[in-house]
């Protein structure tokens, strides 16, 4: 189904990324992406127990993919642009899965024996077009005021690993699924340049090696492929319009209050890049807010 109003396909709330990664039915592929990711060598996938938030037991807050394994609790996210916010976000996963664990294990928390809880291991895995390092850790602490960040009593650490073709590659090499998805994003991209999503993602599929582990999954499921990555696509460009708009808007305000100021260009360009800044934040909360209530996952 496509949002008349947006252009958004709301049929397809998840994200591919998910899709492969975080389902009981490829937890082979969840464990061989745990393994590349944290250097371990686990064999029996049967140790992995999903725990993903359902969005309607928990008021709307969905992550991507979230598993136990041992004590060791691992949250997932699947990014297509740069969030430096993603270490709030991940901290308000990971209140409402302790909630969970709580719950179901019988927990008490106000009893003065302590609880064991598992350790969080939160990575965003990223595939957008902005370019970046192999790995950037974001930390909570980044957005707390500079002069007061030593006295804060909370930290976050986001372990953003970008899984862009050609990028990661120990990781890749280790996680063979991952590798191959990462192909295929690529191929997407590469296709889309001449035609639109829907042949891209055909030829994408059918220049796929036969020897790939996830191509009878992605072909068997081609109609949810193309379906989530049209509802992804649609996201970024509805966010780019956003954008736009707001730097050219920053950009009328700007020649107003040159106009105005005249000669004082120095301090009229330092007007106009802040207003920029502000307006562009706005906006793209606005079109967060925006997708949020149309039922789209960002």
């Amino acid at each position: 189904m496509v949002d008349e109003k947006s252009g958004v396909n709301t049929k397809y709330k998840d994200r591919l990324f998910n899709f492969i990664f975080g389902s009981e039915e490829n937890r082979d592929w969840t464990l061989s992406l745990y393994n590349a990711v944290n250097g371990s060598n686990y064999k029996d996938a049967s140790v992995i127990k999903f725990n993903t938030l359902d969005d309607v037991l928990f008021m709307g807050m969905k992550n991507d993919t979230s598993f136990l394994i041992s004590w060791v609790l691992n949250v997932y996210e699947h990014q297509s642009t740069y969030n430096r916010n993603m270490p709030l976000r991940m901290l308000q996963y990971l209140s409402d899965l302790y909630s969970g664990y709580i719950e179901q294990n019988r927990l008490n928390k106000y009893s003065s024996k302590l609880i064991k809880l598992p350790v969080p291991k939160l990575v965003v895995f990223y595939n957008g077009e902005q370019d970046t390092d192999d790995e950037v850790i974001l930390h909570l602490s980044d957005a707390f005021d500079k002069d007061l960040r030593s006295e804060a009593d909370v930290e976050v650490r986001v372990r953003m690993l970008n899984i862009n073709h050609g990028h990661n590659k120990k990781i890749m090499e280790a996680c063979r699924p991952l590798y191959e998805y990462s192909w295929f994003i690529e191929e997407v991209r590469k296709c889309r340049k001449e035609c639109d999503l829907n042949t891209a993602v055909e030829t994408a599929l059918k220049a796929m090696d036969d020897s790939f582990i996830i191509k009878e999954f992605m072909v068997k499921n081609r109609s949810e492929v193309k379906g989530m990555l049209d509802t992804e696509y649609n996201e970024a460009e509805v966010m780019e319009l956003f954008k736009e708009e707001a730097r050219e808007e920053g950009r009328e305000e700007g020649r107003k209050e040159g106009r105005k100021e005249g000669r004082e260009e120095e301090r009229a360009n330092t007007l106009r890049e802040k207003k920029r800044a502000d307006t562009a934040e706005k906006r793209a909360e606005r079109a967060e807010k925006m997708l949020r209530e149309m039922g789209v996952r960002i």
